[in-house]
């Protein structure tokens, strides 16, 4: 038999272990709680030997006391996330939209019908000759939401001028 208590350098629950042979050929370990020794101050009324072991006392009921740390933590974490919440949302109502990073430019524009023949390149170079021509088409297809630079005639198109 093998005990392990207080005096083989470990704390707490005691215990002690027999190994005993079973009815069959395979032993069996039962765990035989050993006697407690009162780890902590012996009652003033009771000796420590007298009392039960690992005897526990209710913990007395009252109001939780918070340290000062805790209450910051309590009080002060929930005011600092519920306020980044609320500048960030105020933030997505009250920022302006802004399409682009430049200024505001009015771009002036022309309305040309689609001729046979017209190809977006030529109308590019027929109304805005100092441009690039392939800046030009990219903003006449902009300006008309075309997916494509197939423009069929007699269409109604918004072309940039320069100016």
């Amino acid at each position: 038999m093998c005990r392990y208590g207080k005096d083989s350098g470990r704390k707490g629950l005691a215990m002690s272990v027999q190994f005993a042979a079973a009815r069959t050929s395979l032993g069996s370990i039962r765990f035989i709680p050993a006697p407690h020794r009162s780890v902590g101050r012996p009652s003033a009324e009771q000796p420590a030997a007298a009392r039960p072991a690992m005897e526990r006392r209710p913990a007395p009921a009252g109001p939780l006391k918070l340290t000062r740390r805790g209450r910051l933590l309590l009080i002060g974490a929930p005011v600092l996330l519920g306020g980044a919440a609320l500048l960030t949302f105020i933030g997505f109502f009250t920022a302006p939209a802004l399409a682009s990073s430049d200024s505001a430019e009015v771009t002036r524009t022309q309305q040309v019908s689609v001729s046979t023949g017209d190809s977006l390149w030529s109308l590019a170079n027929q109304y805005a000759p100092e441009r690039d021509p392939r800046a030009v088409v990219a903003d006449i297809m902009e300006l008309n939401n075309l997916a494509d630079d197939v423009v069929p005639a007699g269409v109604q198109l918004y072309i940039p001028v320069a100016g």
